[in-house]
Parts: structure tokens; C-alpha cells; sequence
């Protein structure tokens, strides 16, 4: 199930800057009722090509129009994630790590997200203090040690020693809150918001201690809902105010200061009045980096808002945006093989990607054969899932969607133009740091679509498989 890596050498070429005539183009594919999976399947070349013709279809790729700097495509390590892990073989854990963070043998993940505190995909509630004591003498992580912090450790080796973490909070303890209650909302009295401030500080240097570097944090998980697990509630208002004049200035006086903040971390449908709120107020540019957003909006049947991430980037063009969660829920084995599981994930990516976003956090990386474990019955699909009966590992088609973008598209690189010509066809596109340039076409029809990769007067003639995802590299 690994990913040969002498199958990826091509992902590695170097583009000839002094002409396009000759130069290949690497097409990788994923599709269904085939057996490709991130698989070589041609190699084309650009030859000349004047005006297309009106009944074509095209994608056109302008490499010299740049937008947003890329920061990464990662997943979250949660505690049922973890729990999963060292329930496996060593040799399936070893699988594991590769899959996801082996450049060369797997889909190269670079961001990585943790819960602080419990959250619904722990097997219970827990903190890190004991009860009543706001002074946070009782401090300790040792409930992480188990699981959480030797595969967070062993993720970071397997992507080559570097991945940003950033840690996101469900709840503050339930005596810190008005319903005494980690469950159901509720929300942090203003007594406890110095406390709970120190809380992150104290999270983020025991990480450290423990020799996991802390890049960023988000303020809450999901501010605005009332769940039957973990969750707590701020207004736009409240988070703001918690930044500017708690968690804020806590963080830059414990030396903290570099630590990025992530706003909201909930999803699309509020995400602009949320920013509009926070970034009227010049202090909180004094310490937020960004707001991050979820694809849950559409629950009840309607659509992604996607165009809403666009409004905000528009409006606030300085502020950075990142996808930090989403996942395919109502968990079900029977629907393992289901192909709208990675379509979901394809679509979300390049429209988020083509609005804005710097990056794009997945939820649980890994799960157990149940979904779980969950504590609260909130069983949800992760893009692989262990059997902890059998050892085996099952990878969803949304580990190969994902691994589209997060293979080719690297660090540092900046997003260009990919404009289709056809609706059947959506694209994202971006130039990494090397020169070369990954476009990420993906067909959710029903249809074999003939069409070309135009950049300026070149062209290469691509097919393009139905419901597929492709990334082609130059």
C-alpha cells in the first residue's frame, strides 16, 4: 500500500527555465474503478499551441501571477489517534509514519494539530490540574505521555525533524466554567481568564520541555457550538477580548510571543463577521497571526460557503487563513470504499486553497476499526483506520486526494493561476521554491474529459479519468 518511491522521481525534476518546447509534464493520478492511486500514468510533453478553440476544454496555468505563501498540509494527532497507533504492530506503525510524513515513500505531511485537554476523540475527559486549583500548581502532562507525545515525537522524526505543531483546547476544566461542565458549551468565567491563559502558557512549555516544538495555538475549538462532548463558548466579542487582554499578553510576557495565534478555528458560515470583529481592533493584530475555519457548515444539507474564506482574504489581506479541520462523519465500514469520501476532500482543498488558505489541517490522522475511539459516540472516518483486532491498516481514497496536494506542493511555495475553461473540471495550482509547479485538476463527473494545460503558447493534451484527481508536475 506504500508509495514506491522510485515512482515519485519524477515529483523531484527540475524544469527547464530557458523554454517550455520538450519539457515533460508528470501526470499522477487517482480515480475510480481503477486501480491507480497516486499512480505515474504518462509522461507528455509541451509543444506550441496558438489560440484554443471556444469548444475546448483547457486549463490555462499562469506561473507568473502569485498569490499566497503555502505553509502546509498536515492531519491532527489526537489521543484516539494515538491510542490507535500503539495498538498496532510496530511494523504497522512504522507504515504509518511513512504513509503520512515520508516525502518519498508516502504523502509528505508538514502541519501537524493536537488537542489540549480532552476532546470527543479521547476515551474520557481529562486536564492537566487538579480540581479548584486556579494557581495551576498542579500542572502535569503526564496523561499525554502515554500515547500522544511518543507518536507526536515519532511523527516529527519521520517527516525529517521539523513539523509545526499548533495545539487547539476543547474545554477548560469544568469548575473554570459557568455550567460546571467540560460537555454541553458553557462558557469561561471572567474570573478564571487569567488562569486559563497561564494554562496555554504552561501546555506550551511542557510540550517544549518534552522536546516537541510548539508553532502556534488556536483560541477554541469551534466557539460558537454547544456539544455533547468537550466545547465551550466564546462570542466575537469574548474571543477578542480573551486575546488582547489575557491570552495575549500572557503569551508575549512568558516569552511566547513568536507562538501564532489562531483565530475562530470553527467554520465558514460565521468566518467573516468573526474576522470582522476581530480585525477592526488594532491590538489584535498585535498578537493574532490568522483565523482558521472547519467545513462543517453544510450538516443540514446545503452547500460549502466556500466564497466566504475569499471575503475575508479580500477584506483582510494581510491576515493569514487555515483550513484547521474537517472530516467525513457518521462512520460506517461499510462505506470504506465510498469515492465521495476523498471528492469531499478535493473539492474543499482546491477551492479553499484558490479563496486564500495558506494551508489545510485534516482531523485524526488515524482511527480504530469503530471510528473511535470517542467517548462520546461521535464516530467519524479518518483517511486510514486500524483494525487493533487484526493489525491491518485500511486506506480511504481521501488519503490519496490529499496526497495530491500534499506531495507536490511543498513549503514555501506560492500559489499561481489555474483558471478552467469548463465547469466539469476545477484546478488549483502553485510554483514551489525549486521552479517547478504542481497542478491539481480533479473531474467529479461521470465523463472521460479530453482537455489541455495551457501555459502561455504551450500546451499539453491531458485525459482526464471520471471521478479523479489528478496533479501534473513541471
Amino acid at each position: 500500500m506504500l508509495l514506491a518511491s522510485a515512482q515519485f522521481a519524477a515529483a523531484q525534476h527540475q524544469p527547464d527555465k530557458s523554454a517550455m518546447k520538450g519539457q515533460q509534464v508528470q501526470v499522477y493520478a487517482t480515480a475510480e474503478n481503477t486501480a491507480f492511486r497516486l499512480t505515474p500514468v504518462a509522461s507528455l510533453d509541451f509543444e506550441t499551441a496558438g489560440q484554443p478553440f471556444e469548444t475546448e476544454v483547457c486549463i490555462f496555468v499562469d506561473p507568473e501571477k502569485t498569490f499566497q505563501t503555502f505553509l502546509g498540509i498536515g492531519g491532527a494527532i489526537t489521543d484516539a489517534s494515538a491510542e490507535t497507533f500503539y495498538k498496532l504492530p510496530e511494523n504497522r506503525q512504522k507504515e504509518i509514519l511513512e504513509a503520512y510524513y515520508n516525502p518519498e515513500k508516502g504523502i509528505g505531511y508538514t502541519l501537524m494539530r493536537t488537542n489540549m485537554n480532552s476532546c470527543d476523540f479521547s476515551s474520557g475527559s481529562y486536564t492537566y490540574i487538579k480540581e479548584g486549583d486556579a494557581a495551576l500548581s498542579s500542572f502535569s502532562i503526564d496523561v499525554d505521555r502515554k500515547y500522544k507525545i511518543p507518536m507526536i515525537k515519532a511523527a516529527i522524526a519521520a517527516a525529517g525533524g521539523k513539523v509545526p505543531l499548533y495545539v487547539s483546547p476543547w474545554s477548560p476544566p469544568a469548575w473554570m466554567k459557568d455550567n460546571n461542565n467540560m460537555l454541553q458549551g458553557g462558557k469561561l468565567k471572567p474570573e478564571f481568564y487569567q488562569s486559563w491563559a497561564n494554562y496555554y502558557v504552561k501546555y506550551i512549555n511542557s510540550l517544549e520541555k518534552d522536546g516537541i516544538p510548539v508553532w502556534g495555538l488556536s483560541i477554541q475549538n469551534e466557539p460558537m457550538a454547544k456539544q455533547t462532548w468537550e466545547s465551550c463558548i466564546y462570542t466575537a466579542e469574548e474571543e477578542r477580548d480573551f486575546l488582547k487582554k489575557f491570552l495575549g499578553p500572557t503569551l508575549h510576557k512568558e516569552g511566547l510571543g513568536d507562538k501564532k495565534v489562531i483565530m475562530w478555528d470553527h467554520n465558514r458560515d460565521l468566518i467573516y463577521q468573526r474576522a470582522q470583529t476581530y480585525f477592526a481592533d488594532p491590538e489584535v493584530a498585535k498578537y493574532a497571526w490568522g483565523i482558521g475555519f472547519h467545513w462543517y457548515e453544510d450538516w443540514s444539507g446545503g452547500q460549502p460557503v466556500f466564497e466566504n474564506v475569499r471575503r475575508v482574504h479580500e477584506a483582510f489581506p494581510d491576515e493569514n487563513i487555515l483550513f484547521t479541520e474537517g472530516c467525513a462523519e457518521s462512520f460506517n465500514a461499510e462505506r470504506y470504499n465510498a469515492w465521495v469520501l476523498g471528492e469531499e476532500y478535493g473539492r474543499s482543498m482546491i477551492h479553499d486553497f484558490n479563496n486564500g488558505s495558506v494551508g489545510w489541517t485534516d482531523w485524526n490522522i488515524l482511527l480504530d476499526e469503530f471510528g473511535g475511539p470517542n467517548h462520546v459516540g461521535n464516530f467519524c472516518f479518518a483517511p486510514m483506520h486500524g483494525d487493533t483486532k487484526t493489525g491491518n491498516l485500511t486506506y480511504t481514497n481521501s488519503y490519496y486526494y490529499i496526497g495530491h496536494f500534499s506531495k507536490f506542493i511543498r513549503p514555501g511555495a506560492k500559489r499561481i493561476i489555474a483558471s478552467p475553461s469548463r465547469s466539469q473540471l476545477i484546478a488549483t495550482a502553485f510554483k514551489n521554491t525549486d521552479g517547478s509547479v504542481a497542478v491539481v485538476v480533479m473531474n467529479e463527473s461521470d465523463k472521460t474529459i479530453e482537455y489541455k494545460l495551457m501555459v502561455g503558447n504551450k500546451a499539453v493534451p491531458v485525459t482526464s479519468l471520471p471521478h479523479s484527481i489528478a496533479t501534473l508536475v513541471f
